[in-house]
C-alpha cells in the first residue's frame, strides 16, 4: 500500500514515520500538518530560548504557514485548495488563539467552506501552537 503515500517535496519534513499523506480511492487524507518550513528547524512566527522554550509566538503568521504547507501536500498529490472536504483544527490555546485563527481561516477558506473541528490540546510534538489534519477529494 505505499504506492498511496505521499509525501511533498515543498512541505516540511514529517516528525516521525508517516506520509504527509495517503490516497485512498478518491479520497486524500493528510497527516497533521504544521507551520514548519522544509529543510529547517524554523517555524515561522515563533520565538525560542536557547533550550527551544517557546518566548513568543504569532498565530497568525502560523496559521498562514499551515495553509501554505497544505496547499504544497494537496498540490503534490493530484488535488486542491477547493476539494477539501473536512478539517480538524487543533490549537494550544483556544481562548487567546481562536479568534485570530477564526479570521485568517475565514479568508482561506471563504469560498470552499469544508466541514470544520476546532480542539484545543495541551501541546503539540515540536513547539508550535497551530496544527491541522485535512481530508480532501482527489
Amino acid at each position: 500500500m505505499a504506492e498511496d503515500s505521499i509525501n511533498s517535496s515543498k512541505a516540511p519534513e514529517p516528525v516521525g514515520l508517516y506520509p504527509h499523506a495517503r490516497k485512498v480511492g478518491n479520497l486524500l487524507f493528510l497527516s497533521g500538518v504544521g507551520p514548519r518550513e522544509r529543510g529547517s528547524k524554523k517555524i515561522p512566527g515563533v520565538e525560542l530560548d536557547d533550550k527551544g522554550n517557546i518566548i513568543s509566538y504569532d498565530i497568525e503568521t502560523q496559521c498562514r504557514s499551515v495553509f501554505q504547507n497544505i496547499n504544497y501536500i494537496l498540490q503534490d498529490a493530484g488535488s486542491s485548495w477547493d476539494k477539501i472536504v473536512d478539517v480538524q483544527v487543533f490549537l494550544t490555546n483556544m481562548k487567546a488563539d481562536f479568534a485570530t485563527y477564526n479570521r485568517v481561516y475565514a479568508e482561506y477558506f471563504k469560498d470552499n467552506q469544508p466541514c470544520r473541528t476546532t480542539i484545543e490540546i495541551n501541546c503539540l510534538p515540536t513547539p508550535i501552537a497551530i496544527e491541522l489534519k485535512v481530508i480532501a477529494t482527489i
